[in-house]
């Protein structure tokens, strides 16, 4: 008797997680500079200018950059659910996984014991073969 079990490989969800953290930190990094880059060009054509219009658009870019702060906070929080619904489901999957590992060694068990209930019983017929 030979039981095979077709099942599909699991992703690796580390490597999956990792991947995505790796993805959304170089998002966060490229913002990051893009951001201060864009902060300091703006700085710089308010130092020329230097009018009363260099208060407002002073306060324009404080209010955008606290706006792209705003987001990347938001961003932020989103790759921690992210993450943390990865976990669940990670853990999940793992549960799953020892709850059919455990019944794929009960069927082996029954297996087993049926494979020596058959050679026993084989052994007892060619005896009483042998005994005609």
């Amino acid at each position: 008797v030979s039981v095979e079990v077709n099942a599909a490989p699991g992703k690796d969800l580390t490597k999956t997680l990792n991947d995505l953290r790796n993805e959304y930190e170089q998002l966060i990094e490229k913002n990051r500079r893009e951001v201060e880059q864009w902060y300091e060009i703006k700085i710089e054509e308010v130092n020329r200018q230097g009018t009363s219009t260099t208060q407002h658009q002073l306060t324009e870019l404080r209010r955008e950059m606290q706006n792209l702060e705003i987001e990347l906070q938001a961003q932020l929080s989103t790759k921690n659910s992210l993450e943390n619904s990865l976990a669940e489901t990670e853990s999940r999957y793992g549960c799953l996984l020892q709850q059919i590992q455990g019944q794929i060694n009960c069927v082996e068990e029954e297996l087993a014991s049926i494979r020596c209930e058959m050679e026993s019983q084989n052994q007892e017929y060619k005896m009483l073969l042998g005994i005609k």
